[in-house]
């Protein structure tokens, strides 16, 4: 049965998409999405997840609510993130096929049926592809530069023109949602699973409201926690690079016990003995510094708390 001729029970399609800083665009989001939407199926729901949203996006959401039974709302009891936003809206859908965008209409609805029609091809998951993103430069290159380090440290390849725009089959969704840890990110946890999945080039829009909440410390934050939740390598290259910093040290001391013994030259005083203290020292800061923050996510791990609270739904 197509997703056309189903038009009651379980939603054919569900969209799920983060509420922040974007309250403006949202009657419009909803207004797109039904438009597009209702050419590929009527039966299908709208699930806005408002973050703590500092602009009163849960009042706005309330009343989309109320004039559309097909919207849902989830109002966060305060900032989860992203991903946590993401992983409450996917807990609370119930479509046969889910699509997660942002709600800045940077990810336009009309692509969704692009997505949806390569989906149809066989394969469980489809990600779009900005293949010309309609962000500021600086933040483009920052995305290059940490796909490729986090490429190397987990041995993978990736796309950064991928993002979190995609459909995901059923089965995807609940796979992902079996997973537990609390240092999420949606595209690289589907990738690991290993479902059938492709992209496609999608048309990306700049954001016409409001800046982006990923700032640079955020945008560091966030990747310094995919590194290490995905990877374990920088534990390995600290290791390797120690017992070289200790190799060549040897080579350095047998140098000079050589030099000073077949030619009489003294060993240099305590400047370079300083240097070399301080030199050592600030490796073995930095080391503990990796070392502590995989025991700092291992501890957030085994505290148990949930991953989201929703204070209430629509």
């Amino acid at each position: 049965m197509s997703g056309s001729e189903k038009c009651h029970g379980k939603p054919h399609l569900s969209i799920v998409s983060p509420v922040y800083g974007c309250v403006d665009v949202l009657p419009e989001l909803c207004e797109q999405l039904n438009v597009h939407l209702s050419r590929i199926t009527k039966n299908y729901e709208i699930i806005l997840v408002n973050d703590a949203s500092p602009d009163g996006a849960w009042e706005t959401i309330q009343s989309l609510a109320k004039g559309d039974p097909r919207i849902k709302g989830l109002d966060l009891s305060r900032n989860f993130g992203q991903q946590a936003a993401i992983t409450a809206g996917l807990s609370e859908s119930t479509g046969e096929w889910v699509v997660v965008m942002d709600c800045d209409l940077q990810d336009q609805p009309q692509e969704i049926a692009k997505l949806y029609a390569r989906a149809n091809e066989g394969y469980e998951v489809v990600f779009g592809r900005r293949y010309q993103r309609r962000d500021k430069p600086l933040k483009v290159a920052l995305s290059r530069v940490y796909r490729r380090i986090f490429d190397y440290l987990t041995d993978s390849t990736s796309d950064p023109a991928v993002a979190n725009f995609g459909i995901y089959r059923r089965n995807v969704i609940d796979a992902y949602l079996t997973m537990g840890e609390r240092n999420r990110a949606l595209q690289l946890f589907i990738r690991w699973l290993g479902f059938r999945n492709t992209s496609i080039d999608i048309e990306h829009a700049a954001r016409s409201t409001g800046q982006s909440s990923y700032r640079f410390a955020k945008l560091f934050r966030m990747a310094l926690t995919n590194i290490v939740s995905q990877s374990n390598k920088p534990l390995k290259i600290s290791i390797a690079f120690g017992f070289f910093m200790s190799l060549c040290s040897l080579i350095y001391a047998i140098y000079l016990v050589i030099r000073y013994l077949l030619w009489g030259v003294p060993v240099a005083g305590w400047t370079s003995v300083i240097v070399s203290i301080y030199f050592v020292g600030g490796l073995l800061f930095a080391n503990l510094g990796i070392l502590g923050v995989y025991i700092g996510k291992v501890f957030d791990e085994t505290k148990g708390r949930p991953l989201y609270v929703i204070r209430e739904r629509t």
